[in-house]
């Protein structure tokens, strides 16, 4: 892949409060017509240009694993204040409000994946979306650095094979932390984390037949209220949101990976109307689907 330019954008959520709303960002890694696989840079790159504080936000697309080497400082995670040591792991999953306060000089690597290549590597039958879908400061490992330092050299290099290998680091990534997490919490074999587990398994099924959240609860013989304490307990989010953004990942997966034009894109995901398609989409992202495929290509869709 050749060399890429990363966009930075963000959009201030709507907030009754007075009080300043939490920031959105994303983050578009570009490379010819492909996005990059992961982003990757170092806790000091961008802390150092704030005084070593990040202010809290949220990334609406985007995983985020660090690990601190030395220094430490503190998280803000979902409302929480957590202290951070060398070799410990932060795990920021997809939509969580967070932020950072770190000590100057602190070292340590900042691996972001798009969730549209987590649904790529996470089976639902194995149960890692779960575990990976809580924020936390745990304990590192040494094969964790191994990887992220692995993840990191492969990112910097052009080789043959740089997004195949950089998939599987990811994936192999991910599925440390995932244990790492699970190892910390006890287990995931409860019958509520089973229920979700199946949940998952059925939105991968038939979340382009744009089943419901009564259509998903009947086939799992609960009720939808219920279904929805079963998803919010594993991810803090609703059933209904859920649904929504494995819809809105499909649609930017073709967004990006096909020349399909927006209208048989909409069609192929259940949409009626191209034009509804088009409100959902960007209610959901904060941009159109055809203003974010030219942001990526230049190509208007």
């Amino acid at each position: 892949m050749e060399a890429f330019v990363f966009v930075l954008y963000y959009s201030n959520m709507r907030n009754p409060a007075p009080a300043p709303a939490i920031r959105v960002y994303n983050l578009f890694g570009e490379s010819g017509d492909l996005p990059d696989v992961v982003h990757c840079e170092t806790i000091a790159s961008r802390s150092v240009l704030h005084d070593w504080t990040l202010a809290v936000h949220r990334h609406a697309r985007l995983h985020q694993v660090l690990l601190i080497e030395r220094g430490g400082g503190e998280a803000t995670l979902d409302g929480r204040v957590v202290q951070l040591k060398p070799m410990q792991i932060v795990n920021v999953p997809v939509g969580h409000v967070h932020g950072f306060r770190f000590a100057p000089d602190t070292q340590g690597w900042v691996l972001t994946i798009a969730a549209e290549i987590l649904d790529e590597a996470l089976l639902a039958s194995e149960g890692l979306r779960g575990a990976l879908s809580r924020s936390a400061v745990i304990r590192g490992t040494p094969q964790i650095r191994t990887t992220m330092k692995q993840i990191f050299a492969e990112h910097a290099a052009r080789d043959f094979g740089r997004a195949h290998v950089l998939r599987a680091l990811s994936a192999a990534m991910i599925g440390l932390v995932a244990r790492a997490l699970t190892g910390e919490s006890g287990g995931n074999g409860t019958a509520e984390s089973g229920l979700f587990r199946r949940f998952e398994a059925l939105l991968e099924q038939h979340h382009l037949e744009r089943w419901s959240v009564a259509d998903y609860a009947s086939a799992l013989s609960i009720t939808p209220t219920h279904l929805n304490r079963v998803t919010r307990a594993a991810t803090g989010d609703t059933a209904s949101h859920l649904i929504l953004n494995r819809l809105i990942r499909e649609a930017r997966r073709n967004l990006v990976y096909t020349n399909l034009p927006v209208s048989t894109i909409a069609y192929s995901l259940g949409f009626e109307d191209p034009a509804y398609f088009s409100r959902v989409y960007a209610a959901a992202t904060g941009v159109s689907p055809r203003a974010f495929r030219a942001q990526l290509h230049g190509d208007e869709g």
